[in-house]
């Protein structure tokens, strides 16, 4: 038997996801997330739903950091792709996108009328660093999936210390660590052979 029939075997098999439960999960990611979509789509889409596991949602959000565009837009287009095909990401585009659309307009020329105004800025200082701290803890659990592998906990390492200490732009980080982590993998891979 191959590897990929061996896999496929093995590999639990997913309730069907319906397109309406897709559209709905990420409108509720865009509606909950304000800034920490990748905090919410991680909450509902692996922890409470339970549609896909720890480890590939892991693998989309590092997909995600690599393509360019938002990540959790990203995000939305993989985990739609991967639980129903073309539809599940266009549902999963289109419920991420429909509403936060419609209020960013809105909010951004509200914001041009009112950008000068001391409670406007201490309300986005206050949102910003809540978020920050979404992010910061969502990294360390998305870090959890490959506790039991050291090779990726280094890469996670040195992509950490080259963006906050050394201050290299993401790309530099990303076209210089790829590389380097994908032939570890191949190496572990062909190790365990």
């Amino acid at each position: 038997m191959t590897e990929l029939a061996a896999a496929a075997v093995s590999a639990p098999r997913r309730v069907p996801v319906t397109l309406a439960a897709l559209f709905s999960a990420f409108l509720q990611v865009s509606l909950l997330g304000f800034g920490a979509g990748l905090a919410w789509a991680h909450r509902l889409v692996v922890e409470r739903r339970r549609w896909i596991e720890e480890p590939e949602f892991a693998d989309i959000v590092s997909l995600c950091q690599f393509m360019p565009g938002p990540n959790i837009v990203g995000i939305a287009v993989c985990v739609g792709a991967s639980l129903r095909g073309w539809r599940g990401t266009l549902a999963a585009l289109c419920g991420f996108l429909v509403i936060p659309g419609a209020l960013g307009f809105a909010l951004g020329i509200s914001y041009l009328e009112l950008a000068r105004a001391p409670a406007l800025q201490n309300i986005l200082a206050g949102v910003s660093a809540v978020a920050a701290g979404l992010f910061v803890a969502t990294g360390l659990r998305l870090l959890l999936a490959y506790r039991r592998q050291p090779a990726a906990i280094l890469f996670a390492a040195l992509a950490f210390i080259g963006m906050v200490f050394v201050k290299l732009p993401l790309i530099i980080v990303l076209f210089g660590l790829a590389p380097l982590s994908m032939a570890a993998a191949a190496i572990a891979r062909t190790s365990a052979r």
